[in-house]
């Protein structure tokens, strides 16, 4: 998640100071870095201690299975083990011991639908619905350490649902509900989930869509149902009519809805399996990143209580992620729930029924923390800062950004028109695979600077960092990547050089992908490499660039190029694709394609190039679809067959070529040009 962005000129900006007041009043202050610089373990420890441990641990870290604790002839495994011995149950740490606090009539979720119905849900509320559906989960036989998958749209039984696993053990793999069916099918495939819990149809743009109907072709693909899947769940949201599968197929409302309230939650060792969540690399196969308990939690926690600096019992939060995205995982569900926080839960889309919509929703319930991706912001200047200010937005009082570059000027417009020039902004850089927030302001220390991230957080490691690994700041090199700098000469690649609690640990049932994809490029010195790049700039912010690898960052969502290339290859008329992502002022990257047809193909117009984006639109989701597909005769290959995207994103952008030597042909992009 790319969460900051170069500004073009000058970087020694003016800086943005937190005001006294909001300084005096933070939760976070000076003495947050210097006691994570004094002992960073300690540091941890503390940080640990806000959670409840139902039994302590007696290690803080065991890092033995990184490169510095490994014997010279074992090759390491990178896996962490955080707070060794210590067992907890998250959903008691996200509900339970707020109800035994005295807290069970404060609101958890202010649950806003999108054809204007609302629910507000206690925490005594959110506990009695929790424990009911664990009840019926283990009435249908589930098993901690057992896989459920879910599929759903933002409602509060996705997070019932989420919690309800965690309370059980039980290992969640959501998807996001605008998956295709194919790309459902792979993802319950790979986690052999036992249980499927989705809904009838979701609400988009004042009408229903079918959501059940494609679990049913995601499970009965290639002959028939997965031999993992034993049960669908199915919680009815639109009244459409589905099909059913007797046997397999049991609605909520009759079987959840009537189960107990009254549920005791177990511990379980802080290295328990928390969730798997699959997100884009470099091949097609999305990889599936484990999280596991404590650790974890503890950073969700830690982040979501200093980065937007929440107070318990008076703020209300709203970040606007979805759940199927690691931001709706740590700071949706477990990262505010942890912390006893009043959040907004929104299901729809920001212009249903008019672009007012989320400034209505802020209104009503007096947001304070708002929490959203730079796509957004942009949008919103799009349609006009008169719109934001037809509202009383003053409840605002700290605003966030994540999951992509936010540049210079959205950040102002952002600081400006939502924030009223007072609110700070946090503009937060982390990942799937981080778990929580690594690079971010802190709101009542840090002076910010429009569009860079700054620098890591307490407790927190990083480098920026050549090909041989020298640090930039002593070296004379720049990393070997094509992303721009910006004007400065400090560029590199971004790794992380300390584990940390929310660290992954490992892909799903391919630990040998897990080591080849973050450990391998710096395995001697043992740091995990994030595939972005960076920069510090004339007075030490740190700017993030973006992906150094063939990774796309397209509204914060990340789709590798080969997973649409291989959407393309899948149609009939195409022989050869190459997909490239391009600068986009609303999205931050947009998809490019290049097609080679097949000599048999008669449709080569415009009809082609919709039916090519429709077709990777279902074979994958509307995210993927590109922006643009050109029809070429020939791909710029080396001498060794490798297509060199690096100049096909200079062509997509408008730019001169770079090197262009080690090409068979060089003379192909005279016949690209033309084409396009």
């Amino acid at each position: 998640m790319t969460g900051s962005s170069p500004d073009s000129g000058n970087t020694a900006t003016a800086l943005f100071e937190p005001s006294p007041e909001f300084r005096a009043d933070a939760n976070a202050g000076p003495e947050l870095q210097e006691a994570a610089d004094k002992d960073r373990l300690a540091f941890w420890a503390d940080q640990a201690a806000r959670l409840h441990w139902h039994e302590p641990w007696s290690e803080v870290l065991d890092w033995s299975g990184g490169a510095a604790g490994a014997e010279p002839a074992e090759r390491p495994s990178y896996v962490a083990k955080w707070f060794v011995g210590g067992q907890l149950n998250v959903a008691y740490n996200c509900v339970d011991r707020h109800v035994l606090d005295g807290h069970g009539d404060q609101v958890a979720i202010h649950f806003e639908g999108e054809p204007g119905d609302s629910r507000n849900i206690t925490y005594s509320e959110l506990l009695a619905e929790v424990s009911q559906a664990a009840n019926y989960l283990t009435e249908i036989g589930l098993e901690a350490g057992d896989r459920v998958a879910i599929y759903m749209p933002m409602i509060p039984e996705a997070i019932i649902s989420m919690l309800a696993c965690a309370r059980l053990g039980l290992t969640h793999s959501v998807v996001f509900a605008g998956f295709s069916p194919s790309a459902l099918r792979q993802r319950v495939d790979d986690a052999e989930a036992r249980l499927v819990i989705t809904t009838d149809g979701q609400w988009r743009r004042g009408k229903a869509a079918p959501l059940k109907e494609a679990v049913d072709e995601a499970l009965y693909a290639n002959g028939g149902t997965p031999h993992s899947v034993e049960h669908v769940l199915v919680v009815r949201r639109t009244n459409l009519e589905i099909e059913w599968t007797d046997g397999r197929d049991v609605w909520w409302h009759e079987t959840v809805a009537k189960a107990s309230t009254e549920h005791e939650a177990q511990p379980f060792d802080a290295e328990h399996p928390l969730f798997i969540l699959y997100t884009s690399g470099t091949t097609g196969k999305p990889k599936g990143i484990v999280h596991t308990t404590g650790g974890y939690l503890t950073q969700a926690s830690y982040t979501h209580h200093n980065v937007f600096d929440h107070k318990a019992g008076k703020d209300v939060y709203w970040c606007t992620a979805d759940i199927g995205w690691v931001t709706g995982h740590t700071y949706i569900v477990y990262g505010p729930l942890s912390n006893r926080t009043t959040q907004v839960v929104y299901e729809g889309t920001p212009n249903s029924p008019d672009e007012h919509r989320h400034w209505n929703i802020v209104e009503k319930y007096g947001v304070s923390i708002y929490y959203t991706a730079p796509t957004l912001i942009r949008t919103f200047m799009k349609w006009g800062r008169q719109i934001p200010q037809a509202h009383d937005l003053s409840s605002i009082r700290v605003l966030g950004s994540v999951g992509e570059p936010i540049n210079p000027e959205a950040w102002r417009w952002y600081r400006e028109v939502i924030g009223a020039n007072k609110a700070p902004i946090v503009d937060t850089w982390w990942q799937t695979e981080t778990g929580a927030i690594m690079i971010s302001p802190l709101p009542g220390v840090t002076a910010t600077k429009p569009g860079a991230a700054m620098a890591p957080l307490p407790g927190i490691s990083v480098k920026i960092v050549d090909d041989e690994g020298n640090d930039v700041t002593d070296s004379e090199k720049e990393a070997d990547f094509s992303v721009r700098s910006a004007g400065s000469a400090h560029v590199g690649y971004l790794v992380l050089d300390q584990p940390w609690p929310a660290m992954l640990r490992g892909i799903w049932g391919d630990m040998e992908r897990y080591k080849a994809t973050y450990w391998e490029k710096f395995a001697e010195q043992g740091w995990y490499f994030a595939g972005d790049g960076a920069r510090y700039d004339e007075d030490g912010a740190l700017w993030v660039l973006g992906r150094v690898d063939d990774v796309m960052n397209v509204s914060g969502h990340r789709i590798s190029t080969s997973e649409v290339e291989s959407a393309l290859v899948g149609h009939s008329g195409v022989a050869e694709a190459a997909v490239v992502g391009a600068s986009d002022e609303t999205t931050g990257q947009g998809i490019v394609a290049f097609v080679i047809l097949k000599g048999s193909t008669e449709n080569t117009g415009d009809a082609l190039v919709t039916e090519l984006k429709a077709h990777v639109s279902k074979d994958i989701s509307p995210i993927a679809k590109p922006r643009e597909i050109h029809i070429v005769p020939e791909l710029p290959k080396t001498r060794s067959g490798k297509i060199m995207r690096r100049l096909l994103r200079d062509v997509a952008e408008g730019r001169e070529l770079g090197d262009t030597s080690t090409l068979v042909d060089p003379k192909v992009f005279e016949d690209i040009r033309a084409a396009r």
